[in-house]
């Protein structure tokens, strides 16, 4: 018995799912700080244009990218070095980059953080840089950090005679602890001795529990919620005191509700996801494969060296059509998610066949889920 490379690939990582998804469901507790965050602590994006210096002959091409060229003769200038008029520069070991980072919550001046430097020429490499001082704005447009150092790239290429050969990406680099910040974002966190808490997901039940289970811990009226998703909370006055209760605060555990039911289907890789929630109506499921292969057999013919004929290549197709015997499953009301992959894993349904099958089943009524395609 002949088992495609194919089907036996799909039968063992659907009849896993099925193995998995039919062990019994625990719901487990979760802490406060992996279900909600705390409004106001949040990081802040910066950004700034910038010039990297010092690459071996693989910065921008200035005929190509002019604002190079404005950019180097603008901090001459700002050096105190003037360039006679008319003065054309041929740059090769220069490029035009964006630095991007983010700011953390609290952060003070003085303090270091991460950047990501991007190329937004035509560079090659920025491999063995420097980026010169940048300063970083947020969206106010003030300035929050500064930005300089050597640029680590985590890829390396090299090309000769025609031929080229690059691991990972060039045009962007990292570098650590890269920039310093100069202006710390003022907090209202504890104003009117009170702190929001917001679910990372909107549920009513979810956030009904974690009211019940902070005025359990620290007493009654603590905590009180003002929709599916905000948590008003009472806190100490003394940023002290806050601290430490935000600290057992985000200790606490809460056992979430489950989720809407949902299928999310991406239909460029196939993926097929499904969360637990996911059940059937009674149904039938069929489904049959037809292949169709087209091959090609070319073939020369050489005629004699003396009968003045020409070389001919001769083509013989050749047209194959299989068809796999269809199934019929049915599936009782109810189902779980263990058995519609069962039952999927039954009829040898790839996961490109479970778009179409999921689609059908939800235009039939049958699939108790929302379905999301991206």
């Amino acid at each position: 018995m002949k088992i495609s490379i194919r089907r036996l690939f799909h039968v063992l990582t659907l009849g896993a799912i099925c193995l998995v998804m039919a062990a019994p469901q625990l719901v487990q507790a979760e802490r406060l700080k992996d279900l909600t965050s705390i409004a106001g602590v949040r990081q802040n994006q910066l950004s700034g244009y910038g010039i990297v210096v010092g690459l071996d002959g693989s910065g921008d091409q200035t005929t190509q990218t002019p604002f190079t060229v404005q950019s180097i003769v603008s901090m001459l200038q700002a050096k105190g070095v003037n360039m006679p008029p008319g003065t054309s520069l041929q740059l090769k070991n220069v490029a035009a980059v964006m630095v991007t980072a983010s700011l953390p919550a609290f952060a003070q001046p003085g303090q270091t953080i991460d950047i990501t430097v991007s190329s937004i020429g035509n560079a090659k490499s920025l491999r063995g840089g420097t980026l010169i001082m940048t300063p970083l704005q947020g969206a106010d447009g003030q300035v929050y950090a500064m930005a300089q150092g050597n640029v680590l790239v985590g890829g390396v290429g090299a090309a000769a005679g025609g031929s080229q050969v690059q691991v990972n990406h060039l045009a962007v680099g990292k570098i650590s602890s890269g920039a310093t910040v100069e202006r710390a974002v003022a907090s209202n966190l504890g104003e009117n001795n009170q702190i929001r808490l917001e679910l990372n997901t909107t549920d009513f039940a979810t956030a009904s529990r974690v009211v019940e289970a902070i005025n359990n811990h620290f007493g009654p009226g603590i905590a009180t919620a003002l929709d599916g998703r905000v948590v008003r909370v009472r806190s100490p006055s003394s940023s002290d005191a806050r601290v430490a209760f935000i600290g057992v605060l985000e200790g606490l555990e809460v056992s979430p509700a489950r989720g809407a039911a949902k299928v999310i289907l991406n239909a460029r890789t196939g993926s097929v996801v499904m969360n637990q929630s996911v059940t059937l109506d009674s149904c039938a499921i069929s489904h049959g494969n037809l292949s169709v292969t087209i091959g090609a057999d070319n073939q020369v013919s050489q005629p004699n060296a003396l009968a003045g004929g020409q070389t001919a290549v001769t083509q013989n197709a050749s047209v194959e059509i299989k068809k796999d015997p269809g199934k019929v499953v049915m599936v009782k009301g109810g189902a779980s998610l263990a058995e519609v992959v069962k039952a999927m894993n039954a009829i040898g349904a790839s996961p490109q066949d479970l778009l179409s099958i999921l689609q059908a089943l939800k235009a039939a009524g049958s699939l108790r889920a929302d379905l999301e395609i991206i």
